[in-house]
């Protein structure tokens, strides 16, 4: 089972979809979460993704990922079986020296928020920061996709 590392950062400005080399629009949903595990089905561009995840560690650094590609008609179906609202974001793919940072930018009861993610290789890995980015908020599960499904930024105090 792959371990997955990344840092999550806020974003303070557009500057990065001038900067982006990639552009997808995902919608995505829970079919199950329970004790930090969850049961994640997406469709991004004209692919449907499984993704099983583990519970957090490190402080939210990383944790467990198993993914598979499936049609993006059965993800589709998978859909109707999902709790809580359907996340519908784009992610754009800034490339900032040796790391590539996703940034997803949040439409619908999400509309506003916009966060960038850089995965690492390990724990203590150096990575450069682009300009763009604003406050850490590794770990903080507010800004995880699955309580943002449940309690989007919508609802949260301004």
């Amino acid at each position: 089972m792959a371990v997955e590392i990344e840092r999550k950062f806020l974003v303070k400005d557009d500057s990065y979809k001038q900067q982006a080399f990639a552009c997808d629009r995902i919608a995505q949903g829970y079919i199950c979460r329970q004790g930090g595990n969850s049961v994640r089905v997406r469709v991004r561009g004209d692919k449907g993704y499984l993704t099983i995840k583990g519970p957090s560690l490190d402080g939210g650094l990383s944790r467990y990922e198993w993914e598979r590609e499936i049609p993006a008609s059965e993800a589709w179906e998978l859909m109707k079986l999902c709790h809580g609202g359907i996340i519908d974001k784009c992610r754009y793919l800034v490339k900032c020296g040796a790391h590539i940072y996703e940034v997803d930018e949040f439409y619908g009861d999400n509309e506003g928020l916009v966060v960038a993610e850089v995965e690492l290789g390990s724990l203590s890995e150096s990575f450069e920061r682009p300009a763009f980015l604003g406050n850490e908020v590794t770990g903080q599960a507010k800004y995880y996709n699955g309580h943002l499904s449940r309690f989007p930024f919508k609802l949260w105090e301004k």
